[in-house]
């Protein structure tokens, strides 16, 4: 499976971003999906997962109750929403994928993927 991540851009503080993941190659459907993010500097870094069922869910704690993940099946994407963005958000963000891939902690790892996709730039003003 080929992923485009999309949707970064320059926002201020406290605006919102969505990112989104468009799949090709194969259907989305049957992968569990990530979000990772890098910093200048800074190693990559869990965001957030979805099972490949849609059931399930996490997020690192620095996200939590401003970023949702979700995905549209039919549309072969999968969608960060990303609000109350702070400076600290600012990042290079990765899609990943993963073959039947469930939302557990095995998945905030680097190496749990199968395949990643480009990065898309954010960046956050204060």
């Amino acid at each position: 499976v080929q992923l485009q991540a999309s949707g970064g851009g320059l926002v201020q503080a406290g605006g919102s971003l969505r990112l989104s993941c468009a799949a090709s190659g194969r259907s989305v459907s049957s992968y569990g999906m990530g979000w990772f993010r890098q910093a200048p500097g800074k190693e990559r870094e869990f965001v957030s997962t979805i099972s490949w069922s849609g059931g399930t869910t996490a997020y690192a704690d620095s996200v939590k109750g401003r970023f949702t993940i979700s995905r549209d099946n039919a549309k072969n994407t999968v969608y960060l929403q990303m609000n109350s963005l702070k400076p600290e958000d600012a990042a290079v963000y990765y899609c990943a994928a993963r073959l039947r891939g469930w939302a557990t902690r095995e998945a905030y790892e680097y190496d749990y993927w199968g395949y990643w996709g480009q990065g898309t730039q954010v960046t956050v003003s204060s």
